[in-house]
């Protein structure tokens, strides 16, 4: 790692405590006027809760992962207002030097470095009888969220997560010397470190109440037990992901949001195609004003997206209209999610054929009603004109038109990882059973329908594709693809249309689907290993 920054300043703002690094890269070992020594900023349980929100919460972001992931597999396609931004990765050029994957290592092992600051800080302060309770809560979120940032970076820089000897990345287990230079850890190495992270912060943490709707900006157990299940998912532990994942089912308090009503107040008519002749079907103005509301929805599935409402969101990045964390519009829209928004990527097509189908709600909760969509598309001699599909799945917030929160835990994914374990059971019945509670709760019609399993393959390709749809500019696809193509039997899959040049697909088992360490790591690290193909 490159060397890490021994200070921090305290920066008060009228509304909270924040507590960030001089460093743009906590890479600077220097003193400089203003700076507060640990030793000042750790004297109670106040401060180490203040350093807990404003500089770990703080500075934990995965809007590069999102959208690396969406950009590199088959979620978007270059949009009308793009000036060519990122399409070296579209096009699958991607090398040690790409900023946008030194940002995702740089934030997490800023915030790791955070974490251990933070931890180190809590030795030295004893708290009162009264604030026991408090501190044992602080510790348990930072390690939670070190054990994300970990998770994280498996999943994006270890070639395999489901080979214990295979590399990992670098573990930092507390403060290192400045001048240290570590190897990378095996990826069992690494999970112990998660398990004891996670072990500790589940024994402390309970699952907070579901009408509590600010509770799921807050590491509690459910963030713990679903970052368990996606954890053990990815590694191929399958008992202790059906373990987890079936406890936040139980326990959470949480229900899948429901689609329905789709009409409802001043909403007028809504017209319910019937597919395929006569999709896609623009709504009356009156309808789209309802249902596309910023500050609110009268459809419970539309509300997880302008934030109005906790729903199934198990933890979410607290994005406010002003302040802190990036805004995770922008990278597909640059002003607004419309046409006239200046759309940086369109969805791509292939994923909006998998929404556009009778009574889907996210056929409306993704897309935005100003997009001009083209029956015609696949002849079309310039479909980045004719075929506009605007992301509209994060719409913004009153007076923020391109900020919303990130939703890292939804429960509709512990279905997912549940239905997944089942397969590895040969529990097909079950599994299929799992995806189709998913998919009933995403029609509108009640006309979700979902194949019976008759073999494991056929099991896996139809959770990939829900995955697909439901996960869609989550952050999840490319990790997906390279964990689960090969045994569902299918390949990325982006339509002719998806760009213009020629378009091409990642075949399954490419170097690409893992990411490179950073030049500037390794520059700094000779000890650092490479991944293959870089």
């Amino acid at each position: 790692m490159k060397k890490i920054f021994k200070s921090i300043i305290v920066v008060y703002s009228l509304l909270a405590v924040s507590i960030v690094s001089n460093s743009c890269n906590d890479a600077v070992d220097i003193d400089q006027p203003g700076i507060i020594d640990d030793d000042a900023i750790f004297t109670s349980v106040s401060n180490l809760n203040d350093f807990l929100i404003g500089s770990v919460y703080g500075n934990l972001d995965t809007n590069n992962e999102i959208y690396v992931g969406a950009v590199i597999s088959d979620e978007v396609k270059p949009g009308s207002g793009s000036g060519g931004q990122e399409f070296q990765l579209h096009r699958y050029f991607l090398n040690n030097s790409e900023g946008l994957v030194s940002g995702i290592w740089l934030n997490h092992y800023r915030v790791i470095n955070r974490v251990n600051r933070l931890l180190e800080g809590a030795g030295k302060i004893t708290p009162t009888s009264s604030e026991t309770a408090q501190y044992n809560s602080i510790i348990a979120q930072a390690r939670a969220i070190r054990a994300f940032s970990y998770v994280q970076l498996e999943s994006l820089f270890s070639t395999d997560m489901t080979n214990p000897s295979a590399l990992g990345v670098i573990l930092l287990k507390d403060i290192p010397d400045t001048d240290a230079k570590l190897p990378r850890s095996t990826n069992q190495e690494v999970y112990d470190f998660i398990n004891a992270d996670l072990d500790y912060a589940r024994s402390v943490l309970a699952y907070s109440l579901p009408t509590n709707a600010s509770a799921r900006f807050y590491v509690d157990k459910g963030f713990v037990n679903a970052l368990s299940a996606r954890f053990n998912a990815y590694r191929g532990n399958y008992t202790l992901a059906k373990q987890y994942a079936q406890d936040v089912i139980s326990n959470s308090g949480l229900t899948l949001t429901a689609a329905t009503p789709i009409t409802g107040g001043a909403s007028g008519a809504f017209t319910n195609p019937t597919p395929p002749a006569t999709l896609p079907v623009n709504q009356t103005s009156a309808w789209n004003t309802a249902f596309y509301g910023i500050a609110s929805s009268f459809n419970p599935y539309r509300n997880l997206w302008n934030d109005s409402s906790r729903g199934e969101i198990i933890f979410a990045l607290n994005r406010l209209a002003t302040g802190n964390g990036s805004s995770i519009g922008t990278r597909w829209n640059t002003n607004t999610s419309t046409v006239s928004g200046v759309p940086m990527w369109f969805m791509g097509r292939n994923l909006f054929n998998l929404i556009n189908v009778q009574g889907d709600v996210r056929r409306y909760a993704y897309i935005d009603p100003t997009s001009i969509i083209d029956l015609n598309y696949a002849t079309s001699t310039a479909p980045i004109n004719t075929d506009k599909l605007i992301i509209d799945k994060y719409p913004g917030k009153t007076s923020a038109a391109t900020r919303n929160d990130l939703k890292l835990f939804r429960l509709s994914e512990m279905y997912f990882i549940l239905a997944e374990a089942e397969v590895s059971a040969n529990n097909l019945s079950v599994a299929q059973s799992l995806i189709q509670q998913v998919r009933t709760a995403r029609n509108y019609l009640g006309l979700a329908t979902t194949p019976v399993y008759t073999n494991s393959q056929i099991a896996y390709a139809d959770i990939l594709k829900e995955r697909r749809a439901e996960l869609a500019l989550e952050g999840h696809r490319y990790i997906d693809l390279k964990r689960l193509a090969a045994k569902a039997g299918v390949t990325m899959d982006r339509n002719a249309t998806d760009d213009i040049v020629t378009v091409t697909n990642l075949p399954n088992g490419d170097y690409r689907y893992t990411l490179p360490i950073p030049l500037d790591e390794t520059a700094a690290n000779p000890n650092c290993q490479q991944n293959p193909g870089y």
